[in-house]
């Protein structure tokens, strides 16, 4: 209720503030400040009532990091993302790569997006993290807060949306990217960017594995994408990619209870064909897609136990269009409107390592269609409201009404204040309705209600930026399994409210020296996995003739890996350092180093992390 208050109160103040000054807002702002996550269309994000992190090439790349996930854990404040390991999360049961905003997600409860397309397993829901590689990616957006008007189902907690890399000048360009440290881990990728006429590509694969730093935590994976583009003309482009990622990975278990022969082989495919058309007045498109993928997983068993007689296999599959097109209808107002259409599902059976015969568990699917208007006006030249409704019909769960609502203030001096309202949802899983013994198919949608202000500023003529969040958010409906007439059962029975505060500041001092850091502090009513209570991050870059570095230190606190009657909390500091040196034209070597206090400490119960560690190679661009 206080929160709420306060959000009238800003709303206001605001208002009057900006009316008794008069001025009008003329900056201009860097590139970065377009983004198209939260809307659809590019946009200045001064104009979006919703808190979105622009996270670009430069910052994923600068650590030489794979995935793209470490640079978003460091970037992001209010997102935190588990890990087991150097190299590699995994999938089923001891795996990591969840991701956490504010306390909500993890598993289905946050979305991921390649150029605005959903990325999930049809049956499980949840976003498979070892496929999201850094080097297909010109920079990442993370919506955080619901994002569930736009993007529907699964979308409640936020959205990470890996925009691809494009060419734009003519000619070619390739990078070479080698590397190899602790534990026997290597890395090598290779992409290459063309654009000739009106044809432009992008190609790349990348290889990496490593021992691990425990007894059967061996991970080894090959990826590659391609993605082809046609300027029709000036107006409209025909552009289709393919995104294809194998990999082989063990899980040790516990560290107290480890495990033998917990072994998977997973196959994931991505594929996408996009007409989008850009006037001056009127942008959009149509995309469609296929997502597909293979788990062939041995559960293993424990020291002392039996093995395992059977296999877990599945093949899952998503397919589906999205077509919305935008429009200035009247003077300073865009208006989208928009339709979507999902089928997934897939099939799941044990299979007999004796005579490979089949015992099936599970072969279903399901649809959803949506529609919905997103209505965007500037009142004035410092005001712009936002309002938004989305209908989604779920073949299972029926219709669902999505509201939003948001004003967007710009003030002088470079100040902008947002305020929103919006509404979060997520239907049940394949897995969570018809997929083994808690299974329930009366299950609900679990919902959540957001509120939140934000006031961001440039000053120093856009050397230095900073920003402040405060969010109120509530959730129920939540699916948990309980213990209902002697057996597991699925249940609509979990809620939280979660409070918060988020930092994040960034200063150019000069040619040589850039700051930038983060914090973020949360309060939930219920404890919630993953989702630290503190989280600091502070990091540095230095650029001198064919030198350069970075570092960051990172704090987290109250981080629970275990909630209940055996609740753990985890409380570390993390120090990384990378530097490069340019020793010919394109051509650099480097070394990093990650945990460089040598911190004891997990992310996920039972899988403690390696201690320092490190990396060196070379990065060749030509």
């Amino acid at each position: 209720m206080m929160l709420r208050q306060l959000f009238a109160g800003i709303l206001l103040t605001a208002s009057a503030a900006t009316m008794a000054d008069g001025r009008i807002d003329t900056t201009t702002f860097k590139l970065d400040d377009v983004v198209v996550t939260g809307s659809r269309y590019q946009t200045d994000i001064r104009h979006l009532p919703m808190t979105i992190s622009v996270i670009n090439r430069q910052k994923l790349t600068e650590n030489y990091n794979d995935n793209v996930l470490p640079s978003l854990t460091q970037q992001v404040p209010g997102l935190f993302t588990t890990s087991r390991g150097m190299l590699g999360y995994g999938v089923s049961t001891g795996s990591a790569g969840g991701i956490k905003v504010r306390g909500i997600g993890s598993m289905a409860n946050l979305l991921v997006l390649i150029d605005g397309l959903p990325q999930y397993a049809g049956l499980y829901g949840h976003p498979v993290a070892d496929a999201y590689q850094a080097m297909l990616a010109e920079r990442v957006e993370v919506l955080r807060g619901p994002a569930s008007t736009i993007y529907g189902s699964n979308a409640m907690g936020g959205v990470v949306n890996i925009v691809t890399r494009k060419m734009d000048e003519y000619g070619v360009n390739t990078n070479v990217n080698l590397q190899g440290g602790s534990y026997g881990t290597f890395e090598a990728n290779v992409t290459n960017r063309l654009r000739s006429g009106k044809f432009s590509s992008i190609a790349g694969v990348n290889y990496g594995r490593t021992d691990g730093h425990r007894l059967n935590s061996e991970f080894e994976q090959t990826s590659g994408f391609l993605k082809l583009g046609y300027d029709f003309t000036p107006n409209w482009t025909l552009s289709g990619g393919i995104d294809l990622t194998y990999f082989e990975s063990s899980n040790p278990g516990e560290a107290g209870n480890p495990y033998i022969d917990n072994d998977m082989m997973i196959t994931r495919g991505t594929s996408a064909v996009s007409l989008t058309n850009h006037y001056e007045k009127t942008s959009g498109a149509l995309r469609v897609y296929y997502i597909w993928g293979h788990h062939h997983i041995n559960d293993g068993y424990h020291e002392g136990g039996s093995p395992r007689t059977a296999y877990y296999l599945h093949n899952d599959k998503m397919g589906g269009f999205s077509l919305y097109q935008s429009a200035s209808l009247f003077k300073n107002n865009t208006t989208t409107a928009g339709i979507d259409f999902q089928h997934f599902g897939g099939e799941a059976w044990n299979k007999a390592m004796s005579d490979g015969s089949r015992t099936d568990i599970a072969h279903r699917s399901v649809n959803e269609i949506a529609g919905y208007v997103d209505f965007r006006q500037d009142l004035a030249a410092w005001l712009t409201l936002n309002a938004a409704l989305r209908l989604d019909h779920h073949s299972v769960a029926g219709n669902e009404w999505i509201p939003q609502g948001g004003l967007t203030f710009r003030l002088p001096q470079d100040a902008t204040l947002r305020a929103m309202v919006s509404k979060g949802f997520r239907n049940a899983t394949l897995r969570e309705l018809y997929m083994f013994r808690p299974a329930n198919a009366d299950l609900k949608p679990e919902r959540m209600m957001n509120y939140e202000v934000s006031y961001r500023q440039q000053l120093l003529e856009g050397r230095f930026s900073y920003g402040v969040n405060l969010f109120y958010l509530k959730a129920d409906n939540l699916i948990q399994t309980q213990m209902v007439e002697g057996r597991p059962l699925n249940v609509n029975t979990g809620a939280t409210e979660n409070t918060g505060l988020e930092l994040e500041a960034d200063f150019r001092v000069n040619d040589q020296w850039g700051l930038n850091g983060n914090y973020s502090f949360l309060h939930m009513s219920n404890p919630q996995l993953s989702a630290p209570e503190h989280k600091l991050f502070v990091g540095a870059n230095y650029r001198r003739n064919r030198f350069s570095a970075n570092g960051g230190l990172q704090y987290i606190a109250g981080l629970y890996t275990a909630t209940g009657a055996d609740e753990q909390k985890e409380n570390f500091w993390l120090l990384n350092l990378t530097a490069q040196y340019r020793v010919a034209k394109g051509l650099h070597l480097f070394v990093k180093g990650e945990n460089l206090l040598a911190q004891r400490y997990e992310t996920v119960a039972g899988f403690p992390m390696p201690r320092a560690t490190f990396m060196g190679g070379l990065n060749w661009n030509f």
